[in-house]
């Protein structure tokens, strides 16, 4: 495994984590407060608790260091669209409450209600962003260590190091 990839991949993996959990707060204290309420704000308050919830558990499992951490890279696909979508879920739900741009988020620290709703629509368009970039580490990573097919039937890997031979699974153990 290229070291690169890796320490690309343990940061990306540690952002897509803090970014799901800040998201998750952030509209569980607002499905909290929306507790009686109709159910089509709650249905997109879900769906992005949801994808969050998804977000934390492969971001989790995927911080462990092994190469299939960073060969998932079309999970890391599927994630970034899951994430624009509940941005753009977000983002149509703010529209109304007269916030201003969605892209202005200067004072998502302040305790207002529409800086609060900025910084849940901010953290997801970053959680999507880190999950792409993710996919891309992985793309790239399969990229460098894939191994080339030849019309003879011998393979070449792309590798710059060696790589061990595959032990015949019926011969005796070497141990």
């Amino acid at each position: 495994m290229p070291v690169t990839a890796r320490l690309l991949s343990i940061p990306l993996r540690i952002g897509e984590l803090a970014f799901a959990a800040t998201v998750a707060g952030l509209i569980g204290h607002y499905l909290r407060a929306f507790d009686k309420a109709n159910s089509w704000p709650q249905a997109r308050f879900i769906y992005t608790e949801v994808v969050a919830g998804i977000a934390m558990i492969l971001a989790l499992v995927w911080l462990i260091p092994f190469r299939a951490s960073i060969v998932h890279h079309g999970v890391d696909i599927f994630m970034f669209i899951l994430w624009i979508v509940s941005f753009a879920l977000l983002v149509n739900f703010i529209g109304p409450l007269h916030c201003g741009s969605i892209w202005a988020w200067g004072n998502i620290t302040e305790k207002g209600t529409c800086q609060r709703w900025k910084a849940a629509v901010a953290f997801a368009f970053l959680s999507a962003i880190f999950w792409l970039a993710s996919a891309l580490v992985g793309i790239w990573f399969v990229h460098k260590t894939r191994k080339v097919a030849y019309s003879d039937g011998t393979t070449k890997t792309t590798k710059t190091t060696t790589t061990r031979r595959r032990r015949n699974p019926f011969a005796r153990s070497r141990v």
